[in-house]
Formats: C-alpha cells, structure tokens, sequence
C-alpha cells in the first residue's frame, strides 16, 4: 500500500483498477459470460432463439418431474414472486406447463413440456460442444482440473442450498465436464 502512495493519481488509479479487474470473481465471471453466450448461441442455432441465461436458473433447479413453485424458488435462491414471473414467461413459449398439484389444490405444480424437454437435450449437446472447445484451447487435463477444483472449493464452502451432486460428480481428464 505504502506504494501506491508514492505514485502519481494516474498510477494509483491504474493500480486500483488492475487489483479490481484481475481477481477470481473477474476470471469467474468472463469464463461464466463466454461460456453462456456459447450456450445461447447454440441454443438458438437449434431453434431456442428466445431463451436467455436468465432462464437457466428455473431448468437447473427444475429436474425431470413436476416440482411446486415455492420450491423451485428455494432451490433457486430467489422469491417466489422472481421464480413467478419466469415461469409465466416460458410457459407462454411453450417449454413448461402449470397444473394443480394433487396433494395441495391450491399449489401450481411445474412440468417441462415436450418443448421443455427438447431444449434439456438440445442443451446437453450445446455444452457438452462447448467444453469440448475449452478443451481443444486449453487442454482437456486442464479443464478438468479447474472444474474439480471448483467442485472442491464448493464443497468445503458447504453451501447448503446447492445439491451433494455437485460436489460429488466424479471427473475424468479424457472427457471435460461432459453431461451425461
């Protein structure tokens, strides 16, 4: 710090921005940019055109049966009144549906239509392209590594809201974050 002082307000603000430019959360956060603006681009290559990384956050947590609303909402971090408001939206563009629950009449229980289940494919397949691209860049011994440690950071974050799986998922070097 004492170095920063010594320096003209030009280099202390160069100083500054580098420290806040070039951390982890940065790093983190453009790989999470490249990787998703990849995603869309295949996504809507494959006719997905109006789905957005926004929605990402209803098919991660929504898995292959009918779920409530509230407990999408939990497992998403978000309010209810949030998780509402996506769901109306991808309802009316035909990747979800919402019916009565039969153990409580008055919950809307959340199911992927046909649509829905096409995107989960069609999504599978854009990502598992995508790893295959950081892996042809970076090397797949590479990519492997940082997702492992990553999934080992995690866990030892214990954040309680994420699922064991995502710590657990065992990974191989000759296949980068592949989905099964």
């Amino acid at each position: 710090m004492e170095a920063i002082v010594d320096q003209s307000v030009a280099e202390q603000n160069q100083a500054a921005a580098s420290l806040l430019s070039n951390n982890l959360p940065r790093l983190l956060r453009e790989f999470s940019r490249d990787f998703e603006r990849r995603i869309r681009q295949g996504l809507s290559a494959r006719g997905h055109e109006q789905i957005r990384p926004a929605h990402n956050v209803v098919f991660a947590n929504l898995g292959a049966g009918a779920v409530r609303v509230t407990e999408l909402a939990r497992r998403a971090q978000v309010t209810q009144q949030a998780m509402g408001k996506m769901l109306k939206e991808l309802e009316r563009m035909g990747y979800i549906s919402r019916g009565i629950d039969n153990g409580d009449k008055r919950a809307k229980e959340i199911q992927l239509t046909a649509r829905g289940l096409d995107l989960i494919a069609q999504s599978i397949e854009v990502i598992n392209e995508v790893c295959a691209h950081y892996a042809s860049k970076a090397g797949p011994e590479r990519l492997t590594a940082l997702e492992q440690q990553l999934r080992d950071v995690v866990g030892h974050l214990a954040l309680d809201y994420l699922p064991a799986a995502w710590t657990e998922q065992p990974l191989t070097p000759a296949d980068p974050c592949k989905t099964p």
